[in-house]
């Protein structure tokens, strides 16, 4: 163990960081009918919009530079360890279904792998060897972009992911809950969203955690956009795998075109059930093959291919 990551060194540093930072006034709050707990509680998470709103402006910078390398085929990673990471996972994990993008444009890496997300690894945030062995195996290239995610932005795996993903020519940015954190400064983009001490002390799955699924809400949904996964805001690269999403399939088609279900229905089967493509099928007035070929050449951009389609 060296003397920087001593027991007695952490304490000092944890000491620093305002998520871990001890609110006497919560005291007695165990003695506190469950209402009233409620009610901080709430009034707690409330705050946490604001603190986003604050980071707005390089929060979108951050996701203009995503979208660009991903447009070049580029992926989005995020890393991080205990909570972090399996948010990180479950954004990811949710690109697929909403904008049919393939598994490995989005990836997710928790610290101590798979298992980690249902149980602690102990000791696996604290390696940035791990991160850099997790990353090699995906074998980065400059039109990747690594986001190292961290409540305290002093996790040794983050910090690591992003350390090694600069090194290899790949973006990267850094979100944390702290002021000056070793993470946003690693990062090309660093995003500190600023929510201060917990309602229980040092349990960040709490406002930081909130904080940091709002801001990856932000990362993948806008950056879909920017790519044209969407029409207006609608998902209209939705991927139907059940009967749910089957259902709003034939709604968005519905709410983009206005076309009758007989037609909605035809659009979809000519389609191979892509909702992009019949919307097109529909307002362009083409055939399927048509359409598939205006998406190409528009790079799935709707927009763009109705105004070709126009030409």
């Amino acid at each position: 163990m060296t003397s920087a990551s001593t027991p007695r060194n952490l304490r000092a540093e944890l000491d620093t960081l305002t998520t871990e930072a001890f609110r006497p006034e919560l005291a007695e709050i165990d003695q506190l009918p469950t209402l009233d707990i409620a009610r901080l509680m709430n009034g707690e998470d409330a705050s946490v919009p604001a603190a986003v709103a604050s980071r707005l402006p390089e929060i979108a910078a951050a996701i203009d530079a995503v979208a660009e390398r991903m447009a070049r085929g580029g992926r989005l990673v995020y890393a991080g360890a205990g909570t972090a990471g399996r948010l990180g996972v479950l954004d990811a994990s949710e690109c697929p279904p909403t904008f049919n993008t393939d598994p490995t444009e989005v990836v997710g890496l928790i610290a101590g792998g798979p298992e980690a997300m249902v149980t602690s690894i102990e000791g696996a945030e604290d390696s940035k060897d791990l991160a850099r062995t997790d990353l090699d195996a995906l074998v980065l290239t400059p039109d990747d972009t690594v986001v190292g995610i961290s409540a305290s932005g002093r996790t040794p795996y983050a910090v690591g992911a992003v350390e090694h993903a600069r090194g290899q020519g790949a973006l990267t940015i850094g979100l944390s809950c702290n002021p000056g954190s070793a993470l946003a400064a690693a990062a090309e983009h660093g995003i500190e969203v600023v929510v201060g001490p917990e309602l229980l002390t040092g349990s960040t799955r709490l406002k930081a955690g909130t904080a940091q699924k709002l801001v990856l809400n932000m990362l993948s949904t806008i950056t879909m956009i920017r790519l044209g996964k969407t029409y207006g805001n609608l998902m209209v690269d939705v991927r139907a795998s059940n009967e749910k999403l089957r259902a709003r399939s034939r709604r968005i088609v519905a709410l983009a075109t206005g076309a009758t279900d007989p037609d909605i229905e035809r659009a979809l089967t000519e389609a191979g059930g892509e909702v992009k493509t019949a919307i097109l099928i529909l307002l362009a007035d083409t055939d399927g093959p048509t359409a598939t070929r205006l998406l190409t050449d528009s790079d799935g951009h709707l927009r763009a291919a109705l105004k070709s389609a126009g030409e």
